[in-house]
């Protein structure tokens, strides 16, 4: 199963061609071949169940010539036509593959390996991964650090090093590989008598096709002389075999969104086509045209009792039927996703499986029915929302409390989460958003927002949407909430810990989240403006001096220009290719340049002031809210695999805090007159844990006895007589290693870091290990924990799971060993700050002189009055201390100043 930024390619003619001649002939009872359809929708079928891909795309081929053909007149001129049996099936094929909800591209006078190549050249441009579903070797150059080969037929996968496995030779030597050893299946001409060992040996020997060219005298005999008569030939053959990565095309990677699949298109195309399994399948979930992957044995009833209430005695009926459960499930239709300003259109309830109820309140469409006042209404049901003692239950029951809290109501009694739940038992089997929630765990595809209310630029606001729709869309969210805690909560309380975690953190942090969020932060929206007009300036000045330093204009945000410039003008060296061969300009690469380069270093500098402006400076004046006149961040639980928190409009974790431009944004952070923020921040909580965990003796007593941690690893590993004694390159490269070994770095990251060679990196790991062998054996038993049993728990009981611990892909493996490591610490620092956010909320509660106001990362923010600082002061450091008992104390460090730059 992929995550939500992995874009998943299929190769839809690959896949055509394989099901064609794989499978045997098939036809329905009117002689119409069915086959190819068949293998290809059962392909595509179990990509989902085991990807589960957000994007994705499947591309083939379009009718007509391509770019190839004038090239080279004789391109795959000696192919038969394809047969009828096979071409009759390529339009049923389309329509099913569309009606499952696949974005599907078609694009004349390229093939399909070009709109794969350009569309994953778009996404490792993006910060995407990228599977490419194929069976096509030279598929093979597209390889790279975030581009993998799947083959579905054989079960297998492709990475740089399954590359040179497979031809023994890297991915950005394929082009010239298959230039060398020809194609007969496309008619690419190659070298005749030379094959793929020869063709790997030379390339192994000289690298790149035109080295090898320069040295053809030194090739011996009858391939010498095969080789010198074909220089011509290599050319075009180059040419041919290469994928384009520069295709015009009218989306990019982050439009190719999967969408729900049209069941009803689908029962007409398998009825017709006789798919018999294929209909079976779709009639065994009548909602989704697949197996459910985990079903519940709650089941999903066939009767759906939903009522529409626009009558008062129904209501009545309903408020008597909430009073007597004991949990009810409750969700709000709204005007917005902004919960400042949503206001509610329609209320939902459950109390059993199948029976539910939507009261419409506010639906305003021309010819809507008349609907029940929603000031009485709420009224009437406020004392029900009110009653702590009442457990309901929702999903993402936030932010049903923010918009019933714009309605004078305080929703309490919130027990149960199933966002909540779904994230606790496990983080990352699916997005936790209520419509994949369902599917794994219910088997069922749920009634989406679009398929009542539209799409895009014409999607009704709810108000308009007719009552019977909003009924059965809003009714079927309190059924399903109502489902999936009865389905969840029993998985939960079989494992302890996880209920644990559940009730003692993730679930009373909401109220937390809840009055942090309406609470807002205060922001300079005019200090905010001038920065932007200096931004501005900035860039135009580094534009210059980037022009100067390149001795010529060119579009510093064009990755084409800015290669051309770099390698091909400057000639600066390669440090690494994309999967097309080109060199790359992706971040790493130019902070490895800066080391040495001028010009990367001018980019960088850019870069990030570019992102300050767009990100922050620009967009956080046009989000202060016209009624509170703040900034109201939005806190997510349930995204972050480790049990961070995440924060979006704004987004508060990425201020930067050590450049004098993010500083400048933080000033922009301020507290009202009369008042003063306090920072508290845990200091180095992640080494402390490591502390904890290992055991290690010299982290222990370096940690109880105060001492400077990167002072006292700089003395053991660099052999000082004392810690005074220690040079601050030595600290700095003991911090380096310190925060490095926690974050699974290797001694080559670590070497480029420090600017050292790798061999020497590779001593101050081992003298680490040496000094500090408690975390050495912590490393080493962890990640065969994670191999034994799939998954690591935190402190208190948090569990990622690591499917890919024994995966055979070693980049993946790898991968989930180095997290098996970090996560531990990292979520047991998430539990910490989220134990002292409940604890410090509820110290605060009723105290009208201070309040929580920000989290970010270890650090808390609190908005306190002048007058009342120093008894804040006395006590905040005492309750985020106490939020967990480790075997070493914790630290925090408290700052106090008017805005958030001066506090920290």
């Amino acid at each position: 199963m992929v995550d939500a930024r992995t874009l998943v390619l299929v190769d839809g003619s690959s896949y055509l061609y394989r099901a064609f001649h794989a499978l045997p002939p098939l036809t329905n009872s009117r002689g119409e071949p069915t086959g190819a359809v068949l293998g290809v929708l059962n392909m595509l079928l179990r990509m989902q169940r085991e990807q589960n891909p957000e994007l994705v795309a499947v591309v083939f081929d379009a009718p007509g010539k391509t770019f190839r053909d004038d090239l080279f007149a004789e391109y795959k001129s000696h192919r038969p036509p394809m047969p009828d049996d096979l071409r009759s099936q390529i339009e049923p094929l389309i329509e099913a593959v569309q009606a499952l909800g696949l974005p599907l591209l078609r694009v004349s006078g390229v093939e399909a390996d070009d709109v794969i190549g350009t569309l994953a050249q778009r996404a490792v441009n993006s910060g995407l991964q990228v599977l490419i579903s194929t069976g096509d070797k030279d598929m093979a150059q597209l390889v790279g650090d975030r581009v993998t080969l799947v083959n579905t037929m054989t079960n297998s996968s492709l990475d740089r090093a399954g590359v040179k496995t497979k031809f023994d030779v890297y991915p950005e030597q394929i082009i010239d590989y298959l230039a060398l050893v020809g194609d007969a299946s496309d008619n690419i001409p190659g070298v005749p008598k030379v094959g793929p060992k020869t063709a790997a040996k030379w390339l192994n020997e000289y690298g790149t096709l035109d080295n090898l060219l320069a040295n053809q005298a030194r090739i011996e005999g009858k391939v010498g002389e095969s080789l010198r008569a074909s220089t011509t030939d290599l050319a075009l053959s180059r040419e041919l075999a290469k994928i384009r990565c520069d295709v015009e095309l009218e989306v990019g990677p982050e439009q190719l969104r999967r969408h729900e699949p049209d069941t009803a298109k689908l029962r007409e195309l398998y009825t017709r086509l006789e798919l018999r399994s294929l209909l079976k399948a779709l009639d065994a979930s009548p909602s989704s045209p697949s197996s459910p992957s985990s079903p519940s044995a709650d089941g999903w009833a066939p009767g759906r009792n939903y009522e529409l209430v626009l009558e008062p005695e129904q209501l009545d009926r309903w408020l008597d039927a909430l009073r007597a459960a004991d949990v009810f499930a409750f969700d709000t239709e709204t005007t917005s996703l902004d919960y400042m300003q949503a206001e509610i259109v329609g209320v939902s309830f459950a109390v059993e499986p199948g029976a539910a109820a939507y009261v419409p309140l506010a639906h305003t469409y021309p010819g809507a029915p008349d609907q029940l006042d929603r000031a009485e209404v709420l009224q009437k049901l406020q004392p029900l929302l009110e009653d702590d003692r009442r457990g309901k239950l929702g999903h993402h029951l936030k932010y049903d409390a923010h918009v019933l809290r714009n309605h004078g109501v305080e929703l309490r009694g919130m027990r149960f989460d199933t966002m909540l739940e779904s994230y606790v038992l496990n983080s990352t089997a699916t997005r936790h958003d209520l419509d994949s929630v369902a599917r794994l765990y219910l088997g069922v595809t749920t009634i989406h927002y679009e398929d009542v209310a539209g799409k895009g630029a014409k999607q009704l606001n709810f108000r308009d949407v007719s009552v019977e729709a909003a009924a059965e869309y809003s009714a079927e969210d309190s059924d399903v909430a109502l489902r999936l805690h009865r389905t969840l909560w029993p998985r939960l309380e079989a494992v302890p810990a996880l209920a644990r975690l559940y009730r003692e953190i993730e679930q009373p942090l909401v109220p937390v989240l809840l009055d942090m969020e309406h609470c807002g932060v205060l922001v300079d929206a005019q200090m905010l403006k001038r920065q932007s007009h200096e931004l501005s300036r900035s860039l135009v000045e580094l534009e210059q001096r980037a022009h100067a330093a390149a001795a010529q204009p060119f579009n510093l945000e064009s990755p084409r220009q800015l290669q051309e410039v770099l390698f091909g003008k400057l000639g600066l060296p390669v440090k690494r290719k994309t999967p097309t061969g080109q060199p790359s300009t992706a971040e790493d690469v130019l902070e490895e340049l800066a080391d040495e380069f001028e010009l990367p270093r001018i980019i960088l500098e850019y870069r990030g002031l570019a992102k300050l402006r767009s990100t922050y400076t620009d967009k956080l004046p046009d989000q202060i809210n016209p009624r509170t006149g703040r900034v109201h961040t939005s806190y997510h639980q349930a995204v972050a695999a480790t049990g961070r928190l995440s924060s979006t409009d704004p987004n508060l974790q990425n201020i930067p805090i050590r450049t004098a431009e993010g500083r400048r944004i933080r000033q922009a952070f301020v507290a009202p007159p009369g008042h003063v923020l306090i920072a508290a921040d845990y200091s180095q909580i992640e080494l402390r844990i490591m502390a904890h965990l290992s055991g290690d003796a010299g982290l222990l007593d370096a940690f109880a006895h105060d001492r400077d941690i990167h002072q006292a690893t700089a003395a053991e590993v660099f052999g000082a007589p004392s810690p005074d004694q220690v040079t601050p390159e030595q600290r700095r490269a003991a911090k380096a290693i310190n925060f490095g070994l926690i974050y699974g770095m290797s001694a080559f990251g670590l070497a480029r870091q420090l600017g050292i060679e790798r061999g020497a990196a590779q001593q101050y790991v081992d003298l680490y290990f040496q000094r500090y062998p408690g975390v050495k054996r912590y490393m080493d038993e962890t990640r065969a924990t994670a191999r034994e049993q799939g998954f690591i728990e935190t402190v208190f009981g948090r569990r990622l799971y690591l499917p890919e611990i024994r995966s055979p892909n070693a980049q993946m493996r790898q991968y989930a060993e180095r997290s098996a490591i970090n996560a531990p610490m990292q979520g047991t620092a998430a539990d910490i700050i989220k134990r002292a956010m409940i604890e410090v909320h509820r110290w605060l509660s009723g105290q009208p002189h201070a309040r929580l106001m920000m989290q970010v990362h270890d650090e808390l923010v609190l908005e306190v009055a002048e007058d009342r600082v120093d008894g804040v002061l006395a006590e905040l450091r005492g309750h985020m201390v106490a939020a967990a008992d480790l075997r070493v104390p914790l630290k925090v460090e408290v700052g106090v100043g008017r805005n958030w730059d001066e506090a920290h």
